[in-house]
């Protein structure tokens, strides 16, 4: 069978080092949703309609992250993850249209690195890919990130707002890496207690308000983390 793979973002616009992204993902609306939003944001992208053909341009291509339907014809996500764990540790997000704990582990388990289920954010989604790049492959940014007059140092987990010295607990930390990683770029309850706090911390979202407002409390900076209403919380300038 001819692959029918689908190549892009390639041209000038690409930006340096953004690498390529390997979509496997049978319905065309959703795929070239997909698509789009990485190729904006400077990703080279190769997608393809099926698991066999993701074999296929797996090893024709330099990808270095995989994001994954689950639900397609033939062969599916699942296998398609554990014969592409077989022979790489590219990182892999599973998609689908079925939000259940199951699946999720299943996922997990076979060897995702991330899972978001639909509809979902195509922002988030490439959030997700930059984030899980960040974390699998050599650091190469700045270990100092800012944010206002915000100032935090991740090698030395240590936090300044105004020049001033701020103590935070380790996961109200954590959870301001995650928030100052992506500016402006809403992130649900379920993402940041994720990130956070790993995919197997038995609380629930609740948590996440909670540490939120101890934030607030502690940066003097009510305004740095903003509440979207049904959605989540964005880091903006205060």
């Amino acid at each position: 069978m001819l692959s029918q793979a689908v190549a892009v973002g390639t041209g000038g616009g690409r930006r340096a080092g953004a690498g390529t992204v390997l979509i496997v993902e049978d319905e065309h609306s959703i795929g070239a949703l997909i698509r789009s939003y990485l190729s904006r944001d400077g990703y080279g992208v190769v997608w393809v309609r099926s698991g066999e053909e993701a074999l296929i341009e797996l090893v024709r291509h330099p990808v270095r992250i995989v994001v994954l339907d689950i639900g397609l014809p033939g062969m599916d996500g699942f296998e398609v993850c554990r014969q592409i764990r077989a022979r790489s540790s590219v990182p892999i997000v599973m998609v689908t249209a079925r939000d259940e704990e199951p699946d999720r582990v299943a996922g997990l388990e076979v060897g995702a690195d991330d899972y978001v289920p639909k509809p979902f954010s195509p922002r988030e989604l490439v959030a997700r890919v930059k984030a899980i790049l960040r974390r699998s492959e050599p650091a190469i940014a700045e270990p100092i990130m800012s944010l206002g007059d915000i100032v935090l140092d991740l090698q030395g987990r240590e936090v300044a707002v105004g020049g001033e010295p701020v103590e935070l607990t380790t996961k109200e930390f954590d959870l301001l890496v995650c928030l100052m990683e992506n500016p402006g770029i809403v992130l649900s309850r379920d993402t940041l207690l994720d990130r956070a706090w790993g995919t197997t911390y038995p609380g629930g979202t609740r948590t996440v308000d909670v540490h939120v407002g101890q934030l607030r409390k502690k940066l003097g900076r009510p305004a740095l983390i903003r509440t979207v209403r049904g959605a989540g919380y964005k880091a903006v300038k205060s």
